[in-house]
Order: C-alpha cells, then structure tokens, then sequence
C-alpha cells in the first residue's frame, strides 16, 4: 500500500543524495582532480540506481503492484517519471560542470584532446598506440535491418558509427564498436610538450583511427556516437532443488549480463535515423527507457582519471597511523586481555585487523577461527590470513554471503578457495543476507577456551577501508566475544536461537531494541528530564523506526541525526523541527560508520552497528549493533558526533525541499568533520617517537635503528647542529623524571675542565647543557609525556 505518512520516497531521496556527491564536482574549492573523480562517483552511483532502484520501480510500472516499502504520496508510475525529470535535469548539470572542470585543466596546462586536435607528433605517437594496444580488442560489427541486433554489454560503452561518402550521402552503413574497458585503460597520456600535458580519451582514440579499421569499405567519413545500455540486476535464483546454492548463484549472475535494459543513454548529437534504427531494433520504443546524453559516456572511469595534476590538485594526504595501543611487534591478543581497542578507519591502519587474523593464524594456542564475508578485495590478505590459518591447522569457518550484489562472482571464487583448502563454509543463512561485520577467535588457555572477537560497521576489504569511514571494536570481553561465538554456532545450526544479553542481533531483536532506546527517552522527556539521541547511519528509511522518531520527537526528546544518504524524514511541521535536525556529510571519505547513541538518564548507551535502519537491514538481515562498554572508546566515538555536528564546511542540512543547504555557513570558525576528527584520533593514538641524535655517536645510531626496526616513525632533533633551548631541555628532563645532573656527559674534556667538583642548581645544569649540547647524554627519545634515555636502546620499551 502507499505510505500516506509524512516521509520522503526511497528513491527521490536517494537521487538527492547523488546531488550531494555532484555539488563536491561543482564546488570550486575541491581540488581540480578530486571533482574528477566525484563526477565518477555520481556516474557509478547512477548506474548502480538505474540497475537496481529503478528495474525495481519498472517492474512495479509492468505488473501493476506496488511494493511494501514505496513511501510517499506517488504511485510506481508517477515516481518512474519523476525519476526520469529528475535525471535528465542531473546530466544537463553533470555536462556543465564537466565543461567548467575542462576549462579549469585547461588554464592549469592540462588539455584533453580530441581526434580533432592533434598536431603530427601526437597523431603519429596515438597511430603507433592505436596499431600496438587498441586495435587487437577492436572487433566492429556491421548492422542491418535484416540481422539481429548484437547483445551489448550492461554498463559497456559502445560507438554507434555512421560511414558514408562525401561524395553521395545516401550511400551509407552502421556499424558498432563496443570500446575495450578492461584490457585497455579508458585513457592515453599523451608526450609532454614544453610544460603542457595531454590527454585523451580512448573512444577519441579509436574515432582518429577510423580509416584503419573500416579500410575494408570503400567509404571516406565517419561520424560516431557514444551509447551505453543498463540493465536489470535483479537475479533470477533458479528452484532446481537438485543443484548446489553456489550452483544457482553462479547460472543467476551469468543471466544477469543478459537482463532487461532499464536504460539507453546516447549522445545527444546522434542523428535521427541511427537512434532510431538502435531502439527499434532493441525494441526500446518507448521513450522513457532512452536517456540523451553527452559525447562520453561511463564518466565512472573519471575515478581512475591519470594523475598528471600537481599537489594542489589533490586532497592533502591523511596518512593511516597506528593505533597507540597497538605498537609494532606487540601480541594483539595479549592486548584484548587487558582492554578493548576501537580502530577508526581510514584514519588508522587497516593492518591491525590483518596482524589479528595473522596472529590468531600462527599462533598454536588458537584452535578456530570464524569470519562473515559480505564484501573483499579481489587479493584480500584477509583471505590469505584465513588460507593459512587453514595449513596451520586451524578450523575455519566462513561465512560468504553469495548474494552480496555486485560481488556475487568474487564471493563464490573464494568461497570455492576456502572450500578446496578445506575451511568449513557457509553460504548464507536460508531467507536472509548475512550483512554482519564478525571476526571470531577461540583460544585454549589455562585448560579453557577463550573467545576473542572483531565487531564493525565495515567489510573486511582493504582497499575501501582507505576511502571509507568505519569503526571496529576488538575485544576479549566474555560478554560480546562470548557472543559472537553463538552468533557463529547459529551460523552452522540454524534451528539455534539465543537470548543475546548484549549484542544486538537482527532480524530477531534489534528493531524491538532501538524501539526500547527510543521509548525509554520519551519516557524520561515526558518525566520533564532531559531526553536525548544522536542517531549516524548511512540510511533511515524504515517507516516503523520513522514513526518512532515522529513520536520521540512530540514528546520532546532532542534528536540530531547525521544521515549520509537515503533520508525519509519529513521536517517540515513545527512539531517535528523544533526537536530534530539532521545534517548528511559527503566529503573526501565515504561515511559508512554507524552509531547510535541515548541519553538514558546520564548513563549513556552507546552502539555501534552494521545495519542502517532500514526494513531489509530489520527484517531480513542478519545484522550486529554491539554496546560500548569501554568508557575512553565511548568518549572517542562521542567526540566523532560532535565534531560531525558541528561541521560547517561538508555537512548539508537534509530538508523536506531536498536543497541540500550547507550547515550553517555563516560561522565565523570553520569546522571540516573528516579533516578534525583525523587530528582529534591522531593526536590521540598517534605516537611519533622523537630522537635526540648525534649521528657520530654509535650509542645514538643503534637507538635510531632500534627504534626503525620496531617499525616505530621517528622525528630525529640533531641537538648539536640545531641546537637546544633551556625550556626544551626543561620540559624534555621532566618528561624522563630525572634530574638535569643524570643528563650530563661527564666524560667529556669540557666537562672536567669547567665543571667537575662544582655545585649547581638544576636550572644552572640546563642553561649549561643548552650553552654546551655536547655535555647532552644520548641518545633521549620522547613518547608524548614521556622520555627515556635510550641506553641500551631497549629502554624505550619503558615509555611505550
């Protein structure tokens, strides 16, 4: 039935979202090659929406239902047009700014050519390119009115080419060129010349070499256009009962490349007759499947744009560091028995959670380990830890939810890998998607067993833990890790159900939990006290929750919600605006962490989750939110919220008009989530060891290469040559709880001619050392507040 409550549609607030990631690539302070690659990301969005949100809502159109979750006042035919407007409205936007962007390259000496613009030298050098890369993946396919029309590949660009001749127009053909994605890159980097540098694009490469590829004819002109179709991802899982799950998944995801179109995009420019003769012979005769476009298509590519810009071109580096309660060579294990450590990504190493699993691999005490995969990286090291955990005689179990879209065909490859190296797999749990983030670790200890245990809001994928921001709790405490090993028992024995005591597990209690969080503050507001949430997720679209917050917010619980993409809230009435406000981040990180946090009367709860609130994450998910017991982690993770809250620079201010308004602009002080919640943890956690060193002296030396050894970074303070002040010498003592006389080198000539057998006072030893810094032992080096004598260089350890 149609929701006649007062939320947003799924699908227009989502297309709003886009919007967001689109203002990143018009907005004029993003760096020149970082709005490249936000007009990349918009164009991957919009693909992935086209396959799945709108096949969805097209289907909806043809059978003539409606679907339970479609909120709002529109029916499946109005919001299928409605989508369309507010599309074709995005790429008008996409191509302007796209051309503001060439502009901009442009003035800094960055030119992408077309076949058009080539001078002698570059069109030998692209010729030579053409012969050698480009032309062994290039097969044409010449069309008729009598031939069936060639399949085209989902998401594949292709050049529809008209050849005629010049001297008689009326003799012409078709022919379809479908541009090479993966065995050539979709761009050339032409020679520089003087201080300018070129670019190409590969479909501009293959319309300069048109005459080498179509000699054959005997036509002289060529006119080509770009077309890409989209198809319906939606798979078709086959009933056939005598074959394999993995089997099934594996036939789905092949029918898939052969799904439904959902939409043609073309060059607008493309002639009549040539567009027709693709519809009608696609049978796209409808309209609305047709979207016109401009000359490139798949500007996802934009994301792998050459980095030919300079410094100012990119966002400033945010190197990942350490976690300070994970120092290099230490047992992560023996760690989580005496605290649990939240890691932060991207801003700390995605590492740790490697040296986890490679502990837990090697370490003979350990005798399981258990894991829920959703999403990896093609090499994932994560599965390379599991492989040799298996050889070291591990028992490994894995979850691989086969039907992660998208990654369907990498979770069956390594689910037949772990298979074949003889881990215990399970694909998925019947009827619903394992969407949890778990890692599990069973060690024997003192004649027990003791479960160690990983809970996140992210996939265990290294390559987007550098772009996405998530949170990850590693623990030993019996309370959560003792849990995620039933969690795990449940996994392998279905018809197992249990009371959780502390994890948050959905779809069997979770929604009737937060729902609990909620009236509990209601409770409290309606006693006159003070009732609050902070809710961060990816997505509230869940009507049941939604409603909640309507009612929460009547009562007079203050709720500030921070929601990056899909937002169903109507702000709009006095009642609701008056005790909710709600901001969505898009910035130079993916915001992927969820967290949710309560009030409760001044004992705060506090959770963090891999489920947004969403019917599908409530009700047909397997999904995990996890207390936070730890105070300091607590206080780190509420530190996140308010920094999010307050920034006034990324931050948009979700309204039922979907303006996507900045937050607050007016502010004198300038806040930037992303970039202050990097220096609040790094200052935090990150530990730069500082060297007084004198590279003569070999004590000096073997401090320095202890400490590189460790792994530990190092600022080096050559004292000698730069020299030192009282106050530093003051405040470096200090930190050693030494007095300044346990520093001097009494060895020295100068000390026995000026000093030996003289009384002074600390302060007259520093204003010495700093007048004479050879006096200075060596080698010190400082941890934060702390410093150490490093002789021997093991002392360190004492300030770790």
């Amino acid at each position: 039935m149609y929701s006649n409550e007062n939320f947003i549609n799924r699908e227009i607030s989502w297309l709003s979202f886009n919007e967001r990631v689109l203002q990143e690539a018009e907005d004029p302070k993003t760096p020149l090659f970082e709005r490249i690659r936000f007009i990349g990301i918009f164009s991957n969005n919009l693909d992935e929406f086209f396959r799945v949100r709108v096949a969805t809502v097209r289907r909806m159109v043809d059978i003539g239902k409606d679907e339970e979750n479609l909120l709002g006042d529109l029916t499946p035919r109005e919001l299928h047009d409605k989508i369309h407007e507010i599309v074709l409205e995005q790429q008008y936007k996409v191509q302007s700014i796209f051309r503001d962007i060439l502009d901009e390259l442009n003035k800094n000496n960055i030119f992408i050519l077309d076949e058009k613009e080539l001078n002698l030298s570059q069109g030998i050098f692209v010729k030579k390119y053409f012969y050698e890369k480009v032309l062994p993946n290039l097969v044409p396919i010449m069309l008729s009115k009598k031939n069936k029309f060639p399949y085209l590949r989902d998401r594949s660009v292709y050049l529809a080419v008209k050849l005629s001749k010049k001297n008689d127009p009326s003799d012409f053909a078709y022919s379809l060129i479908r541009i090479p994605g993966i065995s050539v890159p979709r761009f050339l980097v032409l020679p520089k010349e003087r201080k300018k540098n070129y670019v190409m694009m590969l479909d501009d490469v293959i319309r300069y070499c048109f005459d080498d590829l179509f000699f054959y004819f005997d036509y002289d002109a060529y006119e080509a256009y770009t077309v890409k179709i989209t198809r319906d991802a939606e798979l078709d899982i086959d009933d056939d009962i005598s074959k394999s799950f993995i089997e099934k998944m594996s036939s789905s995801v092949k029918k898939r490349k052969k799904g439904k179109p959902v939409r043609l995009l073309y060059d607008r420019e493309i002639p009549k007759d040539l567009l027709d003769f693709i519809l009608k012979k696609m049978k796209l005769t409808n309209q609305e499947n047709s979207v016109p476009g401009g000359r490139y298509h798949n500007h996802k590519d934009f994301m792998n744009f050459p980095e030919v810009g300079e410094k100012k071109h990119y966002y400033p580096k945010l190197p990942p560091f350490r976690n300070r309660q994970l120092p290099p060579h230490t047992s992560i294990l023996r760690v989580l028995r005496q605290k649990d450590v939240m890691l932060h990504f991207p801003y700390q190493t995605f590492n740790h959670f490697i040296d986890f699993l490679r502990e837990a691999a090697i370490d003979p005490q350990v005798k399981e380990i258990g894991l829920t995969v959703y999403r990896v990286a093609e090499g994932s090291k994560v599965m390379n830890a599991l492989l040799n955990a298996i050889r070291n005689g591990k028992v490994v179990t894995v979850v691989v939810e086969l039907q992660a879209r998208f990654d369907e065909e990498n979770n069956i490859y390594w689910s037949n890998k772990l298979q074949e190296e003889g881990a215990y797999v399970i694909n998925g749990v019947p009827g619903v998607k394992v969407h949890s983030k778990l890692a599990w670790v069973k060690r024997e200890e003192d004649g027990n067993y003791r479960n160690y245990a990983y809970i996140g809001t992210g996939n265990f994928h290294e390559g987007t833990a550098n772009v996405y921001a998530d949170d990850g709790l590693l623990t030993a405490d019996p309370r959560l890790a003792d849990e995620v090993e039933q969690v795990f028992d449940f996994f392998k024995h279905n018809y197992k159900h249990y009371h959780y005591k502390h994890l948050v597990v959905s779809p069997f209690y979770m929604r009737d939990h937060f729902i609990q969080n909620i009236e509990r503050e209601i409770e409290l507001a309606k006693q006159g006290k003070d009732a609050w949430i902070i809710l961060k997720m990816n997505s509230l679209i869940d009507p049941g929750m939604m409603k909640k917050i309507y009612k929460a917010a009547e009562a007079g619980v203050k709720i500030e919600l921070i929601v990056r993409g899909i937002f169903g809230l109507q702000l709009d009435k006095e009642k609701f605006r008056k005790n909710i406000s709600a901001i969505s981040i898009v910035d130079k990180y993916l915001e992927h962490s969820r967290i949710f946090l309560f009030g409760n009367d001044g004992d705060e709860k506090m959770y963090i989750s891999s489920a947004d609130w969403m019917p599908r994450n409530l009700n047909r998910r397997i999904e995990v939110a996890c207390p936070v017991y730890n105070d300091e982690i607590k206080s780190e993770l509420k530190e996140m919220l308010k920094i999010q809250l307050r920034d006034n620079t990324k931050a948009r201010i979700l309204d039922p008009q979907l303006q996507n308004n900045y937050n607050n602009r007016s502010q004198d002080s300038k806040y930037r989530a992303q970039e202050d919640y990097y220096n609040y943890i790094k200052k935090k956690h990150h530990f730069i060891m500082k060297l007084y060193h004198n590279p003569r002296c070999a004590k000096s030396r073997a401090g320095l290469k202890y400490l590189e050894e460790k792994g530990y970074d190092v600022e080096i303070k050559k004292y000698l040559t730069e020299g030192i002040t009282e106050n530093e010498l003051r405040e470096l003592v200090e930190k050693t709880g030494k007095k300044p006389f346990e520093f001097v080198r009494t060895q020295e000539k100068i000390f026995k001619e000026n000093y030996k057998g003289k009384e002074y006072l600390d302060k007259e030893w520093l204003k010495i050392l700093a007048k004479n810094p050879r006096l200075l032992k060596r080698p010190i080096v400082v941890n934060g507040d702390k410093a150490v004598l490093a002789d021997p260089p093991q002392a360190v350890e004492e300030i770790i």
